[in-house]
């Protein structure tokens, strides 16, 4: 039975490096035997098909055609709609809330995320998804910038309107 998956990519077509056209990978998951796919913006957002949840092995495929080893975040329908679900921050701010995706349980450094805060920025970490309202933005987050070093795990994080924007194209899927 096929069951619908999302995979986050972290760290494509960033600045130039680990290029990854939507289009090429669309195809190349068609050719290893995924149905449906979608993807979203450059950052690598997928929504697919599958008979088994994707690994390791999708990694080597891509780093077989394109030169790089992607990390991927493959989240099973309900896990991503829980983790969705269990956002504590205002629905209706999607630019300011974002959720960071890790394959592993965080090991977090509590103290230096609360030092690294800003005045205005919140955060909560449930399982594997921290939370992180940043009503400033991102863009110079002291918090962000040393997330995964405090997290002790990569992540890969979304802003809530792509989160809504993929949960559309899951329910379409």
């Amino acid at each position: 039975m096929m069951k619908t998956y999302i995979l986050l990519f972290r760290g494509i077509n960033v600045g130039g490096r680990n290029i990854l056209p939507m289009r090429d990978l669309g195809l190349l998951l068609q050719e290893n035997g995924f149905d449906g796919v979608k993807t979203y913006i450059q950052s690598g957002n997928v929504v697919l098909k599958g008979k088994a949840k994707p690994g390791d092995s999708l990694s080597s495929v891509i780093e077989s055609r394109f030169g790089f080893r992607p990390e991927i975040i493959a989240l099973e329908a309900h896990e991503f709609e829980a983790a969705v679900k269990h956002n504590p921050y205002d629905l209706a701010d999607g630019k300011a809330v974002h959720l960071y995706f890790s394959e592993r349980e965080p090991q977090p450094d509590m103290d230096k995320l609360a030092a690294l805060a800003s005045e205005r920025e919140r955060f909560e970490l449930k399982g594997k998804v921290f939370y992180l309202y940043a009503p400033d933005g991102i863009g110079r987050s002291k918090l962000v910038a040393g997330l995964e070093k405090c997290l002790g795990v990569s992540a890969t994080g979304r802003n809530l309107n792509t989160l809504n924007k993929l949960r559309q194209m899951m329910e379409k899927a």
